[in-house]
């Protein structure tokens, strides 16, 4: 199973799965295949709609078949600040909707038979100073107000020294590809029709009639749910949402010290632990040194530091998987789930999960399949993507940047004649100069040079180089792109253009 990544992650040793033609039409069209896309399939399917899902890549492409697959209600944003910044109510709702939607996972992998590791496991938080056990003491008594039941704990099942410990029960962990599967395949058993390598590249609303146009021909539809982890093309959302990447790397150990848990400290960014079997085999799970996309020149020290890190507590056999994959931060610490601002009103989005993409992924599924189906959710307000109002004129303003973006080069240059390419290793990119103007090359294994335009055509930010993953990643909206200038990441819908390198004679466009 492909990722949107260079990096493989311990959820891809998947099978092909086999997609479908294009239907000329359905009842919704969902666009995105990992854990949103294909869970709401699955529950409007249920619900009697008939559903297509078009994945630009494969299923399990994006963060799903990158995340860690921790199932928490004990989520990221704390109780106490949702509490703070909404209200004790809305607290008690978020704990409400993940429960439901944790309970949803395991009711889904009970009834479809998915063979997928899933398993209830207790959750601890620990802290390491007086500032973080002042934070936990926070999180414990709002936590409990939410419903979640939280008590303090006098240890914890890693080897590490703590000042105070919190454990929450009924927290649960799967493997995330395996689960993907499970409910494709019953999606597909159900009538539902799932079309593999076909990007969605417009949706256009004329006559009362809904189309969206893909790479492989246009289908009729009532309703679009953008379920891409961000919505392509240029929204609101995008400045609702900040682009982060997160670290992780599968150890074996050499003895039998795993933990017989979910483990999370207080540390900023913070770490997390857990235990998965694969196939007979264990593994130690350990993630964390989040930032933001684009952001971090050096991706490989991220990787070094989780493991020097975890060496200095656990006896590691081998390190047998290391990734990173992306996540959105909302702005307020919620996810954006419902209408689309800026659009038709049967045009939905899923967005702005954090790092919890597996179970606010299935959320979402709850709350769109309530409002596609019985037209109101008694989350919809809480999840609103319109709890702000957008900015008069944004639209004709970000199209005004997008605009703007500096011409391409078109002269004839040598190679040679591109600053900073001259000590260029391979496997390595970066920016260079030519003539003041940027230009983003890649030299591979056989060091081959390929070369792009380095404005993102999404906004016109500048893409920088993700070491780790051999991509070109853009700071500002998290837009990622292959060596080759391939859409890996929305929300650019278009690549980046290509510049084709002459040893000595020219240097052209191509697009």
């Amino acid at each position: 199973m492909n990722r949107d990544g260079n990096c493989i992650s311990l959820w891809q040793d998947m099978p092909d799965y086999i997609s479908k033609n294009l239907p000329a039409e359905a009842d919704v069209v969902i666009v995105g295949g990992g854990i949103t896309g294909l869970s709401t399939a699955l529950k409007l399917q249920r619900e009697g709609k008939k559903c297509v899902v078009l994945e630009a890549q494969n299923i399990g492409f994006g963060t799903t078949g990158g995340t860690t697959s921790h199932l928490n209600t004990l989520l990221d944003t704390p109780y106490y600040q949702i509490k703070k910044d909404f209200s004790a109510e809305a607290a008690t709702q978020v704990y409400e909707v993940t429960h439901k939607a944790l309970a949803l996972i395991e009711k889904n992998i009970l009834g479809y038979e998915i063979e997928c590791g899933f398993d209830r496991k207790a959750a601890y938080l620990f802290a390491h100073d007086e500032k973080q056990e002042k934070e936990l003491d926070k999180i414990i008594e709002a936590t409990n107000e939410a419903g979640l039941h939280i008590k303090e704990s006098s240890d914890i099942p890693v080897p590490l020294s703590f000042r105070k410990a919190a454990k929450a029960a009924d927290q649960a962990q799967m493997h995330s590809t395996k689960y993907l599967y499970g409910i494709a395949g019953a999606f597909d058993r159900m009538g539902g029709c799932v079309v593999q390598n076909c990007r969605a590249t417009q949706v256009t609303h004329e006559n009362g009639e809904t189309v969206v146009h893909t790479t492989k021909g246009k289908i009729k539809t009532a309703h679009v749910v953008y379920a891409t982890h961000i919505p392509p093309g240029i929204n609101i959302l995008h400045t609702r949402c900040a682009p982060y990447r997160s670290y992780a790397i599968a150890v074996t150990l050499n003895d039998e010290n795993y933990p017989d848990a979910l483990v999370y400290d207080l540390d900023e960014p913070y770490h997390y632990y857990r235990t998965q079997e694969v196939d007979g085999v264990k593994y130690l799970i350990f993630g964390g040194e989040d930032h933001k996309t684009g952001h971090e020149e050096n991706t490989e020290y991220r990787f070094a530091k989780l493991e020097s890190y975890l060496r200095k507590h656990y006896d590691i056999n081998e390190v047998a998987y290391k990734w990173s994959s992306q996540y959105y931060e909302s702005v307020d610490g919620l996810p954006y789930i419902g209408h689309l601002p800026g659009n038709p009103s049967n045009v939905w989005v899923a967005t702005g999960f954090g790092g919890n993409g597996m179970i606010l992924g299935t959320v979402a599924s709850c709350i769109l399949s309530d409002l596609i189906c019985k037209g109101d959710s008694p989350y919809a307000a809480l999840f609103s993507p319109a709890r702000f109002k957008p900015v008069a004129g944004f639209t004709n303003a970000v199209k005004e940047t997008a605009d703007v973006i500096s011409t391409l080069i078109s002269q004839k240059i040598s190679v040679e004649k591109i600053q900073g390419m001259s000590e260029l290793s391979h496997n390595e990119g970066k920016v260079g100069k030519y003539e003041g103007k940027n230009i983003g090359v890649y030299k591979n294994n056989d060091g081959r040079l390929f070369a792009v335009h380095p404005d993102c055509p999404h906004m016109g930010c500048s893409v920088e180089w993700n070491q780790s993953e051999k991509s070109w990643d853009c700071p500002c909206h998290g837009s990622r792109f292959s060596h080759t200038g391939e859409v890996l990441t929305a929300p650019a819908i278009k690549g980046l253009t290509c510049v084709e390198l002459v040893e000595q004679e020219s240097i052209k466009q191509k697009v």
